[in-house]
């Protein structure tokens, strides 16, 4: 596992579909070591600090391994880096294998996955396709948010080190399959061992039920 991009933005305002929104969605990939505080990565900045960003979203992590998933269903040999509004592009750390509450060490930060993404219409605006983040939804490749625990450097090339994995064993696409399925068995099990989940998630699972 390492990171193959590192990406940020700040935010703009972009025409679509008639209306104008500011978003940081339009990443761009940067060069040499970026500093990862409590927020985000220096010379990334959200948009709007109501559904992005915080402690518990600080970075997007998302997997050039899907990559070639999605350039299939397009129809397109490559797409860009950053595609889906990633800070860290990485190869392996696929959402069926990382662990909600996972710790990892890149570069000299350390970081806990906190949660899959929940794509907003901005995604749809990144893909030119407002029913696009229905699409990336309904597939559950969505990535997930990491808060950081300890401040740093990291970098492109850099290895990502698992340093601890709760026994729980509740994985990104497992949470996701739980709040997509009606009268989960999961779900109860989910809200015991993630109450700190933010609000948006556990209602999710309370509806599960």
């Amino acid at each position: 596992m390492k990171i193959i991009t590192v990406s940020v933005a700040s935010p703009k305002d972009i025409e679509f579909d008639s209306k104008t929104t500011s978003t940081s969605i339009f990443k761009t990939p940067v060069d040499g070591e970026v500093f990862a505080d409590f927020e985000n990565l220096q010379g990334d900045r959200q948009a709007d600090l109501g559904v992005h960003g915080g402690r518990d979203k600080a970075l997007y992590v998302y997997s050039f391994d899907y990559y070639a998933q999605w350039a299939q269903e397009f129809g397109r040999t490559e797409l860009e880096p950053a595609q889906f509004g990633e800070n860290l592009t990485v190869t392996g750390c696929l959402d069926e294998d990382v662990v909600i509450g996972s710790r990892f060490g890149i570069g000299s930060v350390e970081v806990v996955v906190t949660q899959p993404r929940i794509p907003c219409f901005k995604l749809g605006i990144r893909m030119g396709d407002a029913d696009f983040p229905n699409r990336f939804w309904a597939t559950g490749r969505l990535g997930f948010y990491v808060r950081v625990e300890q401040t740093g450097l990291l970098q492109r090339g850099d290895e990502i080190e698992l340093l601890d994995t709760p026994s729980h064993g509740i994985t990104v696409r497992e949470l996701w399959r739980t709040v997509t399925t009606k009268n989960s068995p999961e779900a109860r099990r989910a809200l015991d061992h993630l109450p700190d989940l933010d609000d948006g998630w556990l209602r999710r699972l309370r509806r599960a039920r």
